[in-house]
């Protein structure tokens, strides 16, 4: 494993290697918290070769079982730390596996028919897989979480339990993640044995050598601006990121209309389309690559120079993965953010989360508008429910002491007013020309009215009825004043 540590170019570890690797080594559980882009895939792929490398089972090929599984929320995450384990275990007689959905299922239960030391899965695909019973988690040794708060995040904490249940109880337990917020610890103390925290840095906090500006803008000159800075700064490899997958597609068929070698990949975009835009990008055959968050997670980029924060995201921890895209293995990197008036609420919980303020720079040529600093903006999320019934204007600071404004209104009749009138006018002209036919239509008139009258009260009789059987003996037969009968 030295020789291919050594075939990787690499000399001194990572503060977050240095910390974590001989934890794992000595076989505690371990909860690691590392800035992205630290080598922390190294950090618990590493000890994992060497500790399933030590002991060898002494079974055959076809009972062979799955030792280490890995699981992590992205198909572009899990092929990333396949990789790393293929390339780090080259020299070893271990055996990997990835799974994950968007591709064929056959091809991948046939991987795992064979030898299959390592597995690297995203939750899902998993549980297909054991549902169809093509993987045995029984005598799984090493179980690494990557990305635990992405996971949490995406909604995969109840198939991640299910995944747990799986397993054995003897097993080492490793968590890792970029940030490190309290849904994650409380996750970990739900499974985890007293383990080793390592955070070589403050929680939530970019890599340093990350450059951050952030571009005031209105909304509707954002494409333009992103399109002159990558003109004007001759920027070759360039991934932005938007919120939504439609968004994704449109930024990219703008810049192509714009000159600008782009493509987009999200979820909806099946996994070959996502690989061959993302080699495409690494061999900078692209410009810009437009990714949404989830799509963009596990992305590891040798040297990408620039982030785009096309529309900042609503989750600040977010902001963090995004720019950790770049500025990876001591290389500098910046990240930009283009920043519309309705987005300036976003900024500051992001500032608030980073505990630094972001320069902001104006574009000359993109000066917002006259409204960008004066309008306000309430989140979403924030806002009251707005009643059902009562008044539709919105109450404001002592509405109630201002006397209402008159209006130029007629006043409107009452609406029960309004229904007899109109149920009258239709008795009138349905009643017949002729004096003799009207004096039939009273006569039937008043014998229905009797019937009803009739029927009501002898309803109100059964009712007294109901109501004497469940009185007490005595009281049936109680004169008026009390006394019995």
């Amino acid at each position: 494993m030295l020789r291919a540590i050594a075939e990787e170019g690499y000399t001194q570890p990572t503060p977050i290697q240095a910390q974590a690797i001989p934890a794992v080594l000595a076989g505690r559980d371990l909860l690691g918290a590392a800035q992205t882009g630290t080598g922390k895939t190294a950090s618990f792929t590493l000890p994992m070769l060497q500790l399933l490398a030590r002991t060898k089972l002494g079974l055959s090929s076809t009972r062979h079982p799955v030792r280490s599984l890995v699981l992590v929320p992205t198909r572009e995450l899990a092929v990333q730390v396949q990789e790393s384990v293929c390339a780090y275990g080259r020299h070893l007689k271990l055996r990997a596996a990835v799974i994950y959905g968007g591709v064929g299922f056959k091809p991948q239960a046939d991987v795992l028919r064979r030898t299959v030391d390592i597995v690297v899965a995203t939750p899902g695909r998993l549980l297909d897989h054991v549902e169809q019973k093509t993987i045995d988690l029984r005598q799984v040794e090493i179980l690494v979480l990557d990305e635990a708060d992405r996971m949490l995040d995406m909604g995969f904490i109840h198939d991640i339990r299910r995944v747990l249940a799986l397993l054995p109880a003897e097993r080492q337990n490793l968590l890792f993640s970029a940030t490190f917020p309290d849904a994650v610890r409380t996750l970990a103390a739900g499974f985890m044995r007293d383990p080793v925290t390592v955070e070589v840095a403050r929680r939530n906090t970019p890599i340093e050598l990350i450059g951050q500006v952030v571009h005031p803008v209105d909304k509707d000159r954002k494409r333009e601006l992103l399109a002159h800075l990558v003109n004007a700064n001759d920027w070759q490899q360039v991934l932005v990121f938007t919120r939504t997958k439609h968004g994704a597609n449109r930024l990219s068929e703008q810049l192509e209309r714009d000159g600008i070698e782009a493509s987009a990949i999200h979820g909806n975009k099946s996994q070959p389309q996502r690989m061959r835009a993302l080699k495409r990008f690494k061999d900078c055959e692209l410009q810009v690559l437009v990714a949404t968050d989830i799509a963009a997670r596990g992305l590891d980029i040798e040297a990408l120079p620039h982030v785009v924060n096309y529309d900042l995201p609503h989750v600040p921890e977010d902001y963090v993965h995004r720019i950790g895209r770049t500025g990876r293995a001591g290389e500098p990197g910046l990240a930009v953010s283009l920043l519309s008036s309705e987005d300036r609420h976003l900024l500051r919980d992001i500032e608030r989360l980073i505990d630094r303020s972001i320069e902001q720079q104006v574009v000359p040529g993109f000066e917002p508008g006259v409204g960008y600093h004066t309008e306000t903006h309430e989140p979403e999320q924030r806002r009251a429910p707005r009643p059902r019934s009562g008044p539709r204007h919105k109450a404001t600071p002592g509405a109630a002491q201002r006397k209402p404004q008159r209006t130029m209104r007629a006043p409107q009749p009452p609406a029960r007013s309004t229904r007899r009138k109109k149920r009258r006018d239709q008795e009138q002209r349905a009643l017949p020309a002729t004096s003799s036919e009207r004096a039939q239509q009273m006569v039937l008139r008043d014998q229905l009215e009797h019937h009803r009258r009739q029927e009501e009260e002898g309803h109100g009789k059964s009712r007294t009825r109901g109501r004497a059987k469940g009185k007490p003996l005595a009281a049936l037969f109680a004169s008026p004043r009390g006394r019995v009968a």
